[in-house]
């Protein structure tokens, strides 16, 4: 599914379920160490997945261990982003030198916990997913957003070192293109974002990556 909104340089991985195969490294266990079973087992399975992406690109297995505010470490010269909601786990990398920076997000496409669109929209985002459900009333646009502004952070935090609410990011959607435009609305390297999204068999996938620099 990942890769339908990826460019080819990305290689990614995904499972609906969690593979009796799917093991960690003793430096992973460690920071799950206390953690409840259902969050050992979507850490297992999004590593794995992890994993599996990377030996595309040719990079043998190592710990994913966690850096600045949680962020995964990936391997010398990687990037890459994982995601994780109940019946999917999935992850994205690439080579730096071809792909500054991406972030993705899933999510369970349905309707968001009440009052959450408040604390994670502003008014004119909320207005503007009320014109969207007009137009496609089968999509949870709200869930849509939230996603895309997990796969904001998922980019803006390893580029920055820094954190970004949910406020510091406008997001508007092209239905029809499969897309989404961000507005950067903090300080920082980058004014705008550009993303990808794509909803299929009960999962909302958003995707972002950076373009690589001109030559």
């Amino acid at each position: 599914m990942l890769e339908r909104i990826l460019p080819p340089a990305v290689r990614t991985a995904y499972a609906r379920t969690d593979p009796p195969e799917a093991e960690i490294f003793p430096a992973e266990a460690a920071l799950i160490a206390g953690a409840v079973a259902k969050r050992r087992e979507e850490f297992t399975t999004a590593r794995h997945c992890a994993r599996l992406a990377l030996a595309e690109l040719g990079v043998p297995p190592a710990p994913i261990l966690r850096g600045v505010r949680g962020a995964p470490v990936w391997p010398d010269g990687i990037v890459g982003s994982m995601t994780h909601c109940p019946g999917y786990r999935g992850a994205a990398v690439a080579r730096a030198g071809e792909v500054p920076g991406l972030g993705i997000d899933a999510e369970v496409h349905g309707p968001l916990p009440t009052g959450v669109l408040d604390l994670v929209s502003s008014q004119r985002e909320r207005a503007h997913l009320a014109e969207l459900a007009l137009l496609r009333p089968a999509v949870q646009w709200e869930r849509l957003l939230f996603s895309a502004k997990e796969s904001v952070y998922k980019v803006w935090s390893p580029l920055t070192g820094q954190w970004l609410g949910f406020e510091g990011a406008a997001v508007t959607f092209d239905p029809e293109a499969g897309t989404f435009a961000v507005r950067l609305l903090v300080d920082g390297p980058v004014d705008t974002l550009a993303g990808r999204f794509l909803v299929h068999d009960g999962i909302v996938l958003t995707a972002i990556v950076l373009d690589a620099p001109a030559r």
